[in-house]
């Protein structure tokens, strides 16, 4: 798989997807091939006016409303209407993918005769947000895990940002909003139908890491990715090579995602302490993502103006 920077930029939509973003669907799509993921792409540019849209934000738990500062969003689907797409049943998840359209500042250089103020342009961006994940620990399998990212790269996203909750395996502060760099993926799960392998070296996007990192409180690397919800106690495979988080599904969205050619980049809300000796409390886990919102926000927010 071409890297994701070499892949060619698709402006005409649904019917101009490329014949390397088909190829990948194909080859990681298993028996069901790219069906599932471009029916799903055809849907949304249908209930949401938009063919192609540029970024994707999938929020996880309790982040449900860190872009309601965005206001009214062009338009509204439930994730669970889309092929291959569960409702999320976790709690602080729910079962909804909204599209906007955003409006940057363009910075031209100056004005023509080059002693004026820079003028300032606009352009416009196109975001799917999706409001839940499936997470692995459901039960349904990875197919349905990255089945809405699939979506989303099929319907022309670049670019994705990936949040969630975490447990924290260092003595950092509980709301903490960590940039994530890096991966150890000890689900002993794939995102992949079939055999498919990935160079995952860069997978976390190096220009995209940095404009969240300018807006986060921390920045490390190795979140634990494991597939249960419930708090064992931290397996030392984890923590001993310099591992900082464990998180659950996202790290399989990301993979998926970059074996399609999308740029990856990922926010983690430390919500709970591994270590602790209370269990983990879902609702208490909602409730301390909800006060990073804005940070979330402003991380989103540098992203877009890196795209």
């Amino acid at each position: 798989m071409t890297p994701a920077a070499s892949l060619p930029q698709v402006s005409s939509g649904l019917d101009g997807v490329s014949a390397e973003l088909l190829a990948a669907l194909t080859e990681s799509g298993g028996s069901d091939g790219p069906g599932p993921a471009l029916e799903a792409a055809h849907q949304i540019a249908r209930r949401t006016g938009t063919v192609h849209h540029d970024l994707l934000v999938v929020l996880g738990s309790g982040a449900d409303g860190a872009l309601d500062g965005w206001g009214v969003p062009k338009a509204s689907l439930s994730l669970s209407d889309l092929p291959g797409v569960a409702a999320p049943t976790a709690p602080g998840h729910v079962d909804r993918l909204d599209s906007y359209e955003r409006r940057l500042p363009t910075d031209s250089g100056g004005s023509e005769d080059g002693d004026g103020p820079a003028a300032t342009s606009t352009r416009s961006l196109r975001i799917l947000v999706a409001h839940g994940r499936t997470h692995l620990y459901e039960g349904r399998g990875p197919a349905a895990v990255v089945a809405p990212v699939r979506a989303a790269a099929a319907a022309g996203v670049r670019a994705a940002v990936l949040i969630n909750a975490n447990g924290c395996l260092r003595d950092w502060e509980i709301g903490d909003v960590m940039t994530i760099s890096d991966h150890l993926n000890l689900s002993g799960a794939s995102p992949f139908n079939g055999t498919v392998f990935v160079d995952q070296r860069e997978l976390w996007d190096p220009e995209l890491t940095t404009a969240l990192s300018a807006r986060t409180q921390r920045h490390a690397s190795t979140p634990w990715c494991v597939a249960r919800s419930t708090r064992p106690r931290p397996n030392p495979a984890c923590w001993r090579p310099g591992g900082r988080l464990r998180s659950m599904s996202t790290i399989l969205e990301a993979i998926a995602l970059h074996q399609l050619g999308v740029r990856v980049a990922g926010m983690s809300v430390v919500s709970d302490l591994s270590f602790a000796a209370e269990p983990t409390d879902p609702d208490e886990v909602v409730r301390l993502v909800a006060g990073a919102h804005r940070t979330l926000a402003a991380g989103v927010e540098a992203v877009l103006a890196a795209l």
